[in-house]
Protein backbone atom coordinates (compact mmCIF):
# COMPACT_ATOMS: atom_id res chain seq x y z
CA UNK A 1 0.00 0.00 0.00
CA UNK A 2 1.12 3.78 -0.96
CA UNK A 3 1.55 5.69 1.62
CA UNK A 4 0.13 9.25 1.16
CA UNK A 5 3.49 11.03 0.31
CA UNK A 6 4.25 8.32 -2.33
CA UNK A 7 0.28 8.96 -3.34
CA UNK A 8 0.27 12.63 -3.90
CA UNK A 9 3.97 12.86 -5.36
CA UNK A 10 3.28 9.75 -8.03
CA UNK A 11 -0.34 11.63 -8.72
CA UNK A 12 1.35 14.93 -9.27
CA UNK A 13 4.01 13.49 -12.10
CA UNK A 14 1.08 12.16 -13.21
CA UNK A 15 -0.20 15.18 -14.09
CA UNK A 16 2.69 16.63 -15.13
CA UNK A 17 2.75 19.32 -12.13
CA UNK A 18 5.20 20.93 -10.60
CA UNK A 19 4.71 20.86 -6.53
CA UNK A 20 4.24 24.53 -7.08
CA UNK A 21 1.64 24.40 -9.76
CA UNK A 22 0.11 21.62 -7.53
CA UNK A 23 -0.08 23.67 -4.62
CA UNK A 24 -1.61 26.04 -6.46
CA UNK A 25 -4.54 24.10 -8.38
CA UNK A 26 -4.97 22.60 -5.16
CA UNK A 27 -5.81 26.04 -3.15
CA UNK A 28 -2.98 25.30 -0.63
CA UNK A 29 0.59 26.90 -0.09
CA UNK A 30 3.55 25.28 -1.43
CA UNK A 31 4.53 24.40 1.89
CA UNK A 32 1.65 22.26 2.36
CA UNK A 33 2.27 19.82 -0.65
CA UNK A 34 6.06 19.77 0.12
CA UNK A 35 5.48 18.51 3.80
CA UNK A 36 3.00 15.35 2.48
CA UNK A 37 5.46 14.98 -0.16
CA UNK A 38 8.30 14.76 2.87
CA UNK A 39 5.98 12.32 4.82
CA UNK A 40 5.53 14.91 7.82
CA UNK A 41 3.81 13.74 10.52
CA UNK A 42 2.02 17.12 12.06
CA UNK A 43 -0.55 17.85 9.09
CA UNK A 44 -3.55 20.03 9.16
CA UNK A 45 -6.35 17.81 7.75
CA UNK A 46 -8.55 20.28 5.99
CA UNK A 47 -5.39 20.97 4.45
CA UNK A 48 -4.57 17.01 3.32
CA UNK A 49 -8.00 17.06 1.69
CA UNK A 50 -8.23 19.96 -0.33
CA UNK A 51 -5.22 18.53 -1.84
CA UNK A 52 -6.81 14.93 -1.85
CA UNK A 53 -9.78 16.49 -3.48
CA UNK A 54 -7.94 16.89 -6.79
CA UNK A 55 -7.78 12.83 -7.15
CA UNK A 56 -11.35 12.10 -5.88
CA UNK A 57 -10.33 11.42 -2.48
CA UNK A 58 -10.43 12.39 1.53
CA UNK A 59 -8.83 11.29 4.47
CA UNK A 60 -11.48 10.79 8.08
CA UNK A 61 -10.55 10.81 11.44
CA UNK A 62 -10.01 7.32 12.54
CA UNK A 63 -12.00 6.72 15.94
CA UNK A 64 -10.11 5.68 18.80
CA UNK A 65 -10.72 3.11 21.39
CA UNK A 66 -9.35 2.83 24.78
CA UNK A 67 -7.40 -0.46 25.01
CA UNK A 68 -8.29 -0.69 28.90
Amino acid sequence: MNSLSQFLKEKRKENNLTQEEFAERAGVALTVVRKIEQGKENLNLEKVNHVLKMFGHVLAPVEQKEIF
